[in-house]
């Protein structure tokens, strides 16, 4: 006697609705095997993704009203990050940063490096000026199209 439909969608609602992780099924003319495998959450990765977001939402918030109140300090034109990471100012720990406020910047030249998936990514500027502001810190996690610097 062979397994119907109906029988079928029990069977796979009765799996789903227990903690069951393996079911095997064989006779005849069919063959079925019904896996469930739960992943648990683990509470500190929810802490941690949670804080991860809540500064996120607070930079989000102090840009927007920087813009809203026209306090905003930066002048000029604005590089942006070109991909989410890890923004880095210098090269390495102990060497100074790519530029500073009121350094020259021109077209092309390297301002800071971003780490993504173990990859570092040279971040250049896409054009001449003065940097007037730098927007983030070295090692804080930026988002894509994060102001970085400002550039007059």
């Amino acid at each position: 006697m062979s397994m119907k439909m109906e029988e079928l969608l029990q069977l796979i609602d009765a799996v789903s609705e227990s903690d069951l992780t393996e079911l095997e099924y064989k006779d005849e003319n069919a063959e079925i095997s019904l896996k469930k495998k739960l992943q648990p959450i683990q509470s500190g990765q929810q802490i941690e993704e949670v804080s991860c977001t809540e500064e996120i939402v607070q930079q989000k918030a102090a840009l927007n009203k920087n813009e809203a109140d026209g306090s905003e300090k930066k002048k000029g034109k604005i590089v942006t990050a070109p991909l989410v990471g890890t923004f880095y100012a210098a090269p390495a720990e102990d060497e100074e940063p790519f530029v500073k406020v009121g350094e020259r910047v021109e077209k092309g030249q390297i301002v800071a490096i971003i780490e993504a998936m173990k990859l570092m990514n040279e971040i250049e500027s896409d054009f001449a000026g003065t940097v007037t502001e730098v927007f983030v810190e070295n090692g804080q996690s930026v988002e894509y199209g994060q102001p970085l610097f400002a550039v007059g």
